[in-house]
């Protein structure tokens, strides 16, 4: 677990610099990064604008667009998993508000937790 744990760390980072700097994310990197962060922070990449749409009806009186790099890509990245699902809901999710609690507040890991709940449950999860 600890080194999908980090693949989604490196998710994180090289969404956030996308998200912040607008540039391709093959040029926010050098050398060999793990594939799976690879590919998440691909697919996020480009269905952003569906997880974004998906998180604005989770995001109770919020929008995406109001949230800070860090909250809205640890979102987006969990909202991914968990409509792909690539790993448990619960997976998802608690990696989401890990990642939150380090990264940011528990403000912003009690708005992740709530979101992500919201998705889960109008997903089917369990």
């Amino acid at each position: 677990m600890a080194g999908r744990r980090a693949a989604r760390r490196t998710a994180l980072f090289l969404l956030y610099q996308w998200d912040l700097t607008g540039k391709p994310l093959a040029s926010l990197y050098e050398g060999e990064v793990d594939p799976f962060a690879l590919e998440t922070a691909r697919a996020v990449s480009e269905r952003v604008g569906e997880l974004d749409r998906r998180l604005n009806e989770a995001l109770q009186d919020w929008t995406v667009d109001r949230l800070g790099a860090l909250e809205r890509n640890i979102l987006r990245i969990a909202a991914y998993e968990i409509e792909g699902k690539t790993v448990p809901c619960e997976v998802a999710i608690n990696e989401a508000v890990e990642l939150a609690k380090r990264y940011t507040t528990d403000d912003a890991a009690r708005l992740v937790n709530g979101a992500l709940g919201n998705i889960a449950r109008e997903g089917g999860c369990e």
